[in-house]
């Protein structure tokens, strides 16, 4: 009796041995076949099961802070919820965050009798604009609203309380040189930024400063952003001395000017003659605009690690796109429909894993956000409310659009962009390539990782809101394609086995990062 129970206390310490040993499994280099069993199971029919919900009909276009969006977030709640997770937003799904709405009602400018047409005449930004009305008499004409050193476009001139025109650009000494410097190059006077600093600490009513022109303003207005633009931020923090600018044409401006020719005010040989003054004119000004509060949120599912949970690996991608404009459903199937299935594939790979008895030794976070297409509202919002320590988050791995194939590697598809991988961990780009040979054998290309590349893909997805805090991210993406952004970004054109591979690829070099013994060091500092 005594011997059986020995026995069965000796095996039972054996097997508690052998069970905690599988919960700190080995990296994938010292142990493949492991990785390899649940990494497999990323297959093209799962991740095309999963986008045809994401991306279909169903969601509308999943618009940030619409029922689409929700749909979206519900849906993948459940995904999460079936791959075993718990909820990761402090026992919720969602992180909820607030934005606001800006939807134009009226505007108008009145001169002397003649109304002027907003969004043709002129525009305005609806996010930087307050509620106003104005009535005045007069229009302070004031140059190019320069007050620099012996040139003063404002001697002589009060505008406190009235409406201001500026001239754009700056004046010239000749036909090759500015002014201000005396060389070719111009001065910060010749932007625009330095001259409303500078009226606006005159307390103007308002500011009306010459735009390019109507064809651009028309343009700017006719696509929505101007009617309808959504911004996380509290209207109640906005300045109340905040001062109106708008935009206007070329011609309004010559009419108001009373010259004939509106081609001259951006030509600097007959601009630089107009001298500041004052024009006697009756003005009535008025702009009005409703302010909405509007709820989206970030979907997070959590994974619980062993002996190192305290340090979290972060896998993303954002669940937004672009919902409707007018009849058009944009469907955003791989962007980024293709990552938030992929994520939600890549938590399955985890979630098997740990019902076969291998759990991470880090805990995994698996996080599909909203808001990226109006400015990684929700990345930004998560890494400024963060529900973990940002200082115990070990790496984001970012997945934003790998479902399809672009023009420059049409006949090479075997690829996938990497994208900051080594600027902020000096062992991030090893650990990911480390993965790639042993398991997906991608080419793995580094063009848009160049910080001279003018497309700054490093600075345009959610990973960057992580590399802003020090934390190590890599960026998978596909690049761009003549779908991106538009209606016909549909299920049918995504290369699924293109897509279940590189998701394969984050999943093995997530494992990586979770298992090893070392943490990422964050050595180096290239933002």
């Amino acid at each position: 009796m005594k011997r059986s129970v020995l026995l069965a206390v000796g095996l039972f310490l054996c097997m508690n041995v052998w069970a905690q040993q599988d919960e700190k499994i080995a990296t994938p280099a010292g142990q493949p076949a492991v990785a390899a069993r649940f990494g497999e199971g990323i297959t093209p029919h799962a991740v095309k099961e999963q986008l045809q919900i994401v991306a279909g009909a169903d969601m509308q276009g999943r618009e940030t802070a619409t029922e689409g969006q929700q749909k979206a977030a519900n849906y993948i709640i459940s995904q999460f919820a079936k791959a075993g997770l718990q909820p990761g937003a402090k026992g919720k799904w969602e992180q909820y965050f607030y934005l606001y709405q800006d939807t134009l009602t009226s505007s108008k400018i009145v001169v002397d009798g003649h109304s002027y047409i907003f969004g043709k005449d002129y525009y305005s930004s609806l996010y930087a604009c307050q509620n106003q009305q104005v009535k005045t008499s007069r229009i302070v004409f004031a140059g190019y609203g320069i007050n620099s050193g012996e040139y003063n476009d404002y001697n002589n001139l009060d505008v406190s309380g009235q409406v201001v025109l500026l001239l754009p650009g700056e004046p010239h000494k000749d036909d090759t040189t500015f002014l201000l410097t005396g060389t070719r190059r111009p001065s910060a006077w010749g932007g625009v930024n330095k001259k409303i600093m500078e009226v606006v600490e005159r307390k103007p009513a308002a500011v009306l400063v010459v735009n390019e022109g109507a064809s651009r303003m028309e343009k700017v207005s006719g696509n929505g952003l101007y009617k309808t633009p959504t911004y996380m931020r509290n209207p109640k923090q906005t300045p109340a001395a905040a001062t109106n600018v708008y935009y206007i044409s070329p011609e309004m401006a010559a009419a108001l000017l009373g010259i004939k020719d509106a081609a001259a005010l951006l030509d600097p040989a007959a601009a630089d003659k107009l001298k500041p003054r004052v024009i006697r004119k009756p003005v009535r000004l008025q702009f009005k605009k409703d302010v909405k509060e509007l709820r989206s949120s970030n979907v997070l599912g959590y994974l619980e690690g062993t002996d190192k949970k305290n340090e979290l690996v972060f896998v993303t991608a954002h669940y937004d796109h672009l919902g409707k404009r007018g009849e058009e459903l944009f469907y955003g199937a791989d962007d980024d429909g293709s990552g938030t299935s992929a994520v939600m594939e890549i938590a399955a790979a985890f979630g098997r894993a740990v019902k076969a008895g291998y759990k991470p030794r880090r805990s995994l976070v698996f996080m599909t956000v909203s808001g990226e297409e109006k400015g990684l509202l929700g990345s930004k919002f998560y890494t400024d409310n963060p529900v973990y320590p940002l200082d115990q988050t070990v790496a984001d791995l970012n997945i934003d659009m790998i479902g399809r194939i672009d023009p420059i590697h049409e006949k090479d598809t075997n690829y996938v962009y990497v994208i900051g991988d080594n600027k902020l961990s000096s062992a991030l780009r090893p650990i990911n390539e480390a993965a790639n040979n042993t398991f997906t054998k991608f080419h793995l290309d580094y063009k848009y990782n160049d910080p001279d590349d003018p497309n700054r893909f490093y600075y345009r997805s959610d990973h960057y809101m992580f590399a802003l805090h020090n934390i190590p991210i890599i960026f998978y993406f596909n690049g761009t394609h003549e779908d991106y952004h538009r209606p016909t970004d549909t299920v049918d054109k995504i290369d699924f086995p293109l897509l279940s591979r590189r998701a394969q690829l984050v999943f093995y070099t997530a494992w990586e990062i979770a298992n090893r013994e070392e943490r990422l060091p964050v050595d180096r500092h290239e933002k």
